[in-house]
């Protein structure tokens, strides 16, 4: 089966990894057809496993390599699909729309910490098949108060977040 590991804090704050090296720390864990998309952490490969026991072979598998705390979260072809078929919002050169990947039922976390943060205009979120969505204008991202809530220390390990884009990208190369 054909998946995409989506990894969390990857080349930012002062966690800066080559994505050849991470593709050699999935070939070692047993994986096929390894091929990374972007420098933001998204891993192509195949495997027989359950996207959930890949999840924790391969977070300890980066975690030792590169000696840090990984945190990735492993969706199947089928299911990128939904992340980019799902994005509930039109294309605006003004605006960015991401998508997170996270734990089950994050988009329910998410969306209540968007209603209670403060918006800039055109900033929107919505919950779309169980993928939340959020929409913001270009240059609001970082600044945005939904977009420090994100940077939160109790979140870091329920989600990341990717531009719409990168869903497309993605697909591309499966």
């Amino acid at each position: 089966m054909k998946y995409c590991a989506f990894l969390r804090g990857v080349n930012v704050k002062g966690t800066n990894m080559k994505m050849a090296e991470v593709c050699e720390v999935f070939r070692s864990a047993g994986l096929k057809d390894v091929v990374s998309v972007l420098a933001s952490g998204n891993i192509i490969f195949s495997s027989d496993e359950k996207a959930e026991d890949l999840k924790i072979i391969l977070e300890k598998s980066m975690s030792e390599y590169f000696n840090y705390e990984a945190f990735l979260f492993v969706k199947s072809q089928e299911e990128i699909e939904s992340f980019w078929n799902s994005n509930p919002f039109d294309k605006n050169e003004d605006l960015h729309i991401y998508a997170f990947v996270g734990h089950n039922e994050i988009e329910k976390v998410l969306m209540k910490e968007f209603e209670n943060a403060a918006k800039t205009e055109n900033e929107e979120g919505k919950i779309i098949n169980n993928i939340f969505y959020w929409q913001v204008p270009k240059g609001n991202t970082l600044d945005s108060t939904f977009g420090k809530i994100l940077g939160r220390k109790n979140l870091k390990d329920q989600f990341t977040s990717r531009n719409i884009n990168t869903f497309e990208k993605i697909l591309k190369k499966l």
